[in-house]
């Protein structure tokens, strides 16, 4: 009886020790699951698979060197936002609810990073952005880790003003609200220098129809286009340059959207010249660069070329990994709260992530475009610049404003070809055709029934405050009698401004 019972007991010990190291063995070797979620179809896919491609070379990189937290393997959950804002909302929703990613990987445009934003925020989840954008933002749930306006827009306007003697500019773009905000930020640095805005147009997000755009700058002849015009979009409208007498020599365009994923599948001879503002190119000269360029190259294919998004895109996986391993663990509150302390030796020098803002301080280059695809830096920061999210031409409750008035005209973050866009006169926001009033604010498209997002994320402005004059010589604005918007391919807003008296 005595031997049974000391049996019965041993078997009982052994069978605890099981139950309980079991989990703890199967939670170590376990997957770690992570979304990217960009548009794999679409007028956007030409510019965001190469990002899905970046954050996969970093997370092979990452596994081949052991995983994480002992073992672990990160495990890539892929979804396609398709080009379109309200599905990269669903694929948000599902990445977390279902899938159960400890992080998401995505986005480009601005529009659909506002869309996933209140997702997100609900769930009290965490999104790597990594796209240069207009700004006008933070976040509890973001980490940026491409461009603020400061490191991108505002360094581009004062070299052209500086280099290429820009008087009068051109601000072109696709209409929804990156580049309206972007405009809105170039338009006020602009005025401050003492140069003018000779026009301003925009095309409907994905059309190519740019007739109407081309024959704008073509009437007004400006200095310099800067371009914020996305996606397929790019090839129709400098070939309509080109065709138009409009090339490099006549009118050179700066892009914010234009790097060398996109010119592979553009005709260089259309571009050769011209000029684009990032934090990063592949020409960079530094070894660490050499190395990212020569593994990308051998993991996706011999022909293929890096960019500024691609590299965002990878260092944020190389940042939240850091993390992890700084917080041994997966939890996302405490992942957060590391990866503001992180820094990183990127291909484009060394690079960290702001506590106060959580954007990332990056270095500024301006390129111009080369028959092979490839740019010449004509420029550099050489430094890692201070990312500040909202400009000082206007205060940051102005901004807001200028953000609500935008979203209520469109009904969300973009047109889509139902409402004109209406230009603003003096050197204020834009105005919208549907006010809000007072006290009201913008909700992103969101599920019905959604939790608030937490009081920690900044809101659009409660109220609307009056307009204030941006320094230096302002241009005098008129909208033209032709200002219209159609449904389907078209240009959305027609607009032409006349100089200063």
């Amino acid at each position: 009886m005595r031997w049974w019972l000391i049996g019965f007991l041993g078997l009982a010990i052994v069978g605890a020790v099981a139950a309980w190291g079991a989990p703890k063995l199967a939670g170590r070797l376990a997957p770690i699951q992570v979304g990217l979620l960009h548009s794999r179809t679409g007028p956007m896919k030409i510019s965001e698979e190469p990002m899905v491609e970046a954050e996969l070379l970093a997370i092979e990189e990452i596994n081949a060197g052991g995983g994480l937290l002992g073992g672990r393997l990160i495990e890539p959950v892929i979804a396609d936002g398709r080009s379109d804002w309200p599905t990269f909302q669903r694929e948000a929703e599902r990445l977390i609810t279902s899938d159960r990613v400890r992080v998401i990987f995505g986005c480009w445009t601005s529009a659909s990073r506002k869309s996933v934003r209140p997702v997100v925020e609900e769930h009290h989840h965490l999104l790597f952005y990594p796209m240069a954008y207009e700004g006008l933002e933070e976040s509890p749930n973001i980490i940026y880790t491409g461009a603020a306006p400061n490191q991108q827009v505002i360094p581009a306007v004062k070299w052209s003003y500086d280099h290429i003697k820009a008087r009068r500019y051109f601000l072109a773009g696709s209409d929804y609200v990156w580049p309206h905000a972007v405009n809105a930020i170039a338009r006020d640095y602009i005025g401050s220098l003492g140069a003018t805005v000779a026009g301003e147009e925009y095309v409907l997000y994905g059309s190519t129809d740019v007739d109407d755009l081309v024959a704008a700058i073509k009437r007004v002849r400006p200095d310099v286009v800067i371009s914020t015009v996305v996606g397929d979009t790019n090839l129709p409208f400098y070939r309509k340059l080109a065709e138009a007498g409009l090339g490099p020599r006549e009118v050179p365009v700066i892009s914010f959207s234009i790097a060398e994923a996109e010119l592979r599948h553009m005709p260089a001879r259309d571009l050769v010249g011209d000029y684009a503002a990032w934090n990063y190119f592949q020409s960079i000269d530094s070894e660490a660069n050499r190395e990212f360029v020569r593994k990308f190259k051998a993991r996706w294919g011999s022909d293929r070329v890096t960019s500024d998004v691609m590299v965002a895109a990878y260092n944020s996986v190389w940042l939240w990994a850091q993390a992890v391993a700084e917080a041994d663990t997966t939890e996302i509150a405490a992942v957060h709260k590391a990866v503001v302390r992180q820094s990183l030796s990127a291909p484009e020098g060394i690079i960290s992530v702001d506590a106060t803002t959580e954007h990332t301080w990056r270095p500024v280059y301006i390129g111009r475009i080369r028959g092979d695809g490839q740019f010449d830096i004509v420029w550099t920061s050489d430094k890692a610049v201070r990312p500040v999210p909202y400009p000082t031409t206007r205060p940051r409750s102005e901004w807001e404003s200028f953000l609500e008035e935008l979203y209520h005209a469109w009904g969300g973050w973009g047109n889509t070809g139902a409402t004109v866009t209406r230009v603003r006169s003096g050197s204020g926001p834009a105005a919208s055709p549907s006010p809000p009033s007072p006290g009201t604010r913008p909700v992103p498209a969101t599920k019905p029934g959604s939790a608030p997002a937490r009081k920690k994320a900044p809101g659009p402005a409660t109220t609307r405050p009056t307009t204030t004059t941006t320094p230096g010589k302002a241009a005098a604005w008129r909208q033209n009698t032709t200002v219209r918007a159609r449904t389907g391919d078209g240009v959305a807003v027609r607009r032409t401004y006349s100089s200063p008296r």
